[in-house]
């Protein structure tokens, strides 16, 4: 697993990003989230700026449970949520980057929200694990 900001953690994969995305979506929902939101980066791009670039999508992931319960503590929270994933092309490979929920959830000042964020990271940190390529 990689490091790739202050904010995210994430890895690199071989093939194209419509390969990854299957295992990412894949390995969302092993650990109870639904993609909720979509953004194609690329596509909006270019028809709105006529500017061409490699594939670029963010997946909006959800856990249910995990926002109920952040939601519950903090109602405004929802401006945090949901969870983006980032899958992006560089040359042959796809990186994968996950938000860090401790990071973006640490704006919330509520010791209700700690556990929820320490979560929510552990499972997205096994999503990332398990697209690490075996050696």
């Amino acid at each position: 697993m990689l490091a790739l900001s202050p904010f995210t953690f994430g890895t690199r994969v071989p093939g194209p990003l419509a390969a990854a995305r299957t295992l990412v979506e894949s390995a969302l929902r092993a650990e109870g989230f639904g993609v909720i939101t979509e953004i194609d980066v690329q596509a909006t791009l270019e028809a709105k700026l006529g500017i061409e670039r490699s594939p670029f999508v963010i997946l909006g992931a959800c856990n249910p449970a995990l926002a109920h319960r952040a939601l519950d503590a903090d109602e405004s929270i929802g401006a945090l949520l949901p969870c983006n994933v980032v899958l992006r092309e560089a040359g042959d490979d796809t990186i994968i980057e996950a938000m860090d929920p401790m990071a973006v959830l640490g704006l919330v000042d509520d010791p209700a929200i700690r556990p929820v964020a320490i979560e929510a990271r552990q499972r997205l940190e096994r999503v990332i694990a398990g697209l690490v390529p075996r050696t």
